[in-house]
Parts: C-alpha cells; sequence; structure tokens
C-alpha cells in the first residue's frame, strides 16, 4: 500500500541530492498555465460574464448572480446543524487568541540624535480569500483565511468559493454559515482560475482586490502565478502533506491514522514516515490495511495517495539523519513523535507547522489548535511561512531626520552617491546645505 525507501548505512547526500530521495507529488504549476492564461484573459476582458460561463462549464451550473445574496448567508447560519456552529465558534475563538497575538506595534528607533527611523504596520485595504469546494466542503479553510485578515485590520474582505449544483448555483451552505458567523457579506459564487482572475481585475460584481489568499487546485495555484504582479498573493498551494519524524516510542496506530487523514484530502496527497525504527515501520504497514478499510474515501483519494509516488515510509540511521532528512523535505504538516518530542521539535528548521507529541495531531491543527493550517507546500517551507496576520500588513518606514541630523552624515551620502555614479542624489543633498557638504 505504501513504499519504502531506504537511506540507512550510507552517509546522507546535501541539499538538491538528498531532496532528489525523497518521495513528492508532480505538481506542474507551469504546465497549467496555458490552460488559465485564456481564463483570466477572458475573465479581464468579459468580466462577470466570463467568470459566469467559466464556472457552468467547471462546475456544471450557472448561478443567477456572482454576489450571493445576503438573505442566503443569513439561512444558512440559521440552518447550520447546531453541533457544526458550536465546533466552528469554537475554532474561531482559538484562532482569534493565537493571530491578536500576531499584532505588530510601530517601532521608532533612534538611529542618532535628531534621526529616527519608525517602522510601522498597516493593512492591505482590500482582499480576497479563496475557499476551495471540489471533492470535500472546507468550512475551516474560511476561519483560516478570515481570521488573520480581520486581526490585521483588513476592512474590506471578498470570499470566492464554487458554485455547487446541488445548492442551485451558491457556494456549499456551511462555507456560506461560516461567513456569516465571521460577520463577511461579501461572498461570490466563483471557483477556479476565474475566481482569482475576478479578484485580480475586478468586475461590475467585485471590485478588485490587492491581495489573494487561500489554497485551491493546480488551476488555482497556476492563476495566482500569472496574476501575481497585478495582485499579491500568499502563496502557490501544493497538494496537501504529512511527514511524521518517529521513533520506536511512537504509537503505530496514531501514525497510521495521522498518515490516513491528510491522504483522505486527495489521490496526490503526501504521506511520509521517517524512522530509524523498522519494528515500528513494520507496524504502521500492518496498522494501514484494516484502518484504511474503515475509511470513507478509500478508493478515490487514500489509496491512491498512498501508494502514490508522493508517499513512503523512509527509513534513516538515527534521530540526526530523520531531522536532515525531515528538513530536505520541509513539510507542510510535520509531527515529532519521539522520545523527548518537544527537544528534538526545537532542532527543526524547515516545516509549515509542527505538532508535538502524540496528543498534537495534524487534524487538531486543521480545526482548533489556534494555528492556521494555510501553510506552505512542496518543500517551499524552507523560504515560506503559514498564512498569518503578517500575511496581511505591510511594514512602511517612517524617516524623520533634521537639519543637524542630515549634516551629520551628508558628506557619506554624497560619496556614496558619487561611487554609484548617481550625482544627482548627491546633487539633493548639497542643495540644502548651499552647495557645500559639512565635513567632520
Amino acid at each position: 500500500m505504501i513504499s519504502r525507501i531506504d537511506l540507512r548505512g550510507d552517509a546522507l547526500p546535501d541539499g538538491d541530492a538528498l531532496r532528489d530521495l525523497l518521495p513528492r507529488a508532480e505538481f506542474d504549476v507551469e504546465a497549467a498555465l496555458e490552460k488559465v492564461r485564456p481564463i483570466c484573459e477572458d475573465v479581464h476582458h468579459r468580466g462577470s460574464a466570463a467568470v459566469i460561463d467559466w464556472g457552468e462549464k467547471f462546475d456544471g451550473v450557472r448561478p443567477e448572480s456572482l454576489r450571493v445574496p445576503a438573505k442566503e448567508i443569513e439561512k444558512a447560519l440559521a440552518d447550520l446543524d447546531p453541533a457544526v456552529r458550536a465546533a466552528l465558534e469554537e475554532s474561531i475563538a482559538r484562532a482569534r487568541r493565537v493571530h491578536r497575538d500576531q499584532r505588530r506595534a510601530a517601532v521608532t528607533t533612534q538611529v542618532v540624535p535628531g534621526g529616527t527611523v519608525t517602522e510601522k504596520w498597516v493593512p492591505v485595504d482590500r482582499v480576497g480569500l479563496y475557499v476551495p469546494g471540489g471533492r470535500s466542503v472546507y468550512p475551516s479553510s474560511v476561519v483560516m483565511n478570515v481570521v488573520p485578515a480581520q486581526e490585521a485590520g483588513v476592512t474590506a474582505v471578498a470570499v470566492a468559493s464554487p458554485p455547487q449544483s446541488e445548492f442551485d448555483g451558491l457556494p456549499h451552505p456551511t462555507i456560506l454559515a461560516a461567513c456569516a458567523l465571521l460577520g463577511v457579506d461579501e461572498v461570490y459564487a466563483a471557483g477556479g482560475a476565474q475566481a482569482v482572475a475576478m479578484f485580480a481585475y475586478g468586475t461590475a460584481d467585485c471590485p478588485q482586490v490587492d491581495l489573494v489568499t487561500g489554497p485551491g487546485n493546480i488551476y488555482v495555484a497556476a492563476a495566482k502565478r500569472l496574476l501575481k504582479g497585478r495582485i499579491g498573493i500568499d502563496a502557490e498551494a501544493g497538494p496537501t502533506e504529512i511527514a511524521i519524524l518517529a521513533d520506536a516510542t511512537a504509537d503505530p496506530v496514531h501514525v497510521a491514522a495521522d498518515l490516513i487523514s491528510q491522504a483522505e484530502h486527495d489521490p496526490l496527497a503526501a504521506a511520509v514516515l521517517v524512522t530509524d525504527a523498522t519494528e515500528l515501520a513494520d507496524a504502521v504497514e500492518r496498522e494501514l490495511a484494516p484502518q484504511v478499510a474503515a475509511s470513507k474515501h478509500v478508493k478515490d483519494r487514500i489509496e491512491p495517495a498512498l501508494a502514490g509516488r508522493q508517499s513512503a515510509i523512509v527509513l534513516v540511521d538515527g534521530l540526526t539523519e530523520g531531522l536532515r532528512v525531515v528538513d530536505a523535505y520541509a513539510a507542510e504538516h510535520l509531527e515529532i513523535q519521539t522520545a523527548d518530542a518537544v527537544a528534538v521539535a526545537q532542532r527543526v528548521r524547515n516545516a509549515g507547522a509542527i505538532f508535538v507529541g502524540p496528543w498534537s495531531p495534524v487534524s487538531l491543527g486543521d480545526y482548533c489548535a489556534g494555528s492556521n493550517h494555510v501553510l506552505p507546500t512542496g518543500g517551499c517551507a524552507c523560504h515560506s511561512s503559514g498564512l498569518s496576520v503578517q500575511s496581511f500588513l505591510r511594514g512602511i518606514h517612517i524617516v524623520d531626520y533634521t537639519r543637524q541630523a542630515l549634516a551629520d552624515v551628508a558628506h557619506h551620502v554624497v560619496t556614496l552617491a558619487e561611487a554609484e555614479d548617481l550625482p544627482a542624489h548627491g546633487a539633493a543633498i548639497k542643495a540644502r546645505f548651499e552647495w557645500k557638504v559639512p565635513t567632520e
């Protein structure tokens, strides 16, 4: 059901050589660019009509309008299962608690007497938040996108989610209910590349946004890449992935269950176990069979995900080698199920989020840990972070120097300007001192 990669015995290579040995899903965003380009160009030229046309082609339904009526959002909340509502409210409360502490205050540095630089943090004006609606419904993604945007101070928040044929061209009602709980009333029945293009170019129904965030399929990722620059983006999210670094102390029942939990997202989802314990690897394989058989999405998602090239059990000589492997893999979600897991987690450098010990599974982070589940995939955790309040803020430097503070450094500015053959830069300094540069 799941393959093995044996990296024991020989010294592990460095850099790309090690990364090339590790399992990874094929996710060719570049190839998808040419498929989304005509869609985005059509939306650019025809606006809302193009978004609706492409939605009908891909989602099999033609919504009456892109903007979801407020009464439908209110109705979705009124009809929501009370247990689901309570769970969403708890998820929102915990996410707010964590993200509120991410707010950044302005900091003023006195560089010299009379010379200060202040960095203030300003939220983007308007954001478009994408919520997938394909194989599953993701109200949790509404929470994970909206909460940090609101805590950052963004005032204009728009949500797009694909129209659903079984709900008369509206997004899934649980998505709408989550929006209602968060106070978001600007929701669009739009999915895929056409939704990203709608946000980027603006239409008669939807004003242009400054930033687009949220996960999606390969076509959403390709549209983000194509339109980056016109809009800001959080990341080009790929298939979800879990890596588990475990030793002989780990419970194979827990490990197998956690691998399956991510495999049920998508047939391209990655499930990777890194261990120095052959007995654990054997026990996990034995556990996978009955747990998979008892799961819901076996044939269409879980089995192809676990059997795919992106999933494997990786055998290593010891914990040090295991840490090298998980750092090279840079997983979206990394669980540490080892002895002294807290200390081991502190040694990890590359991961979207780290889940420590047997009682912090990835499923907790997906819903109710308070952390954000919109995380870098495909190895991007080695250079990128997950979605946070910072994703919606811009740092602006405010420079405030007195005449004397400028005079004290003027000769250095002029010298550097002339070294770069930019004499007008130096002249802008000289003009303030009657063309005479003060000397020390």
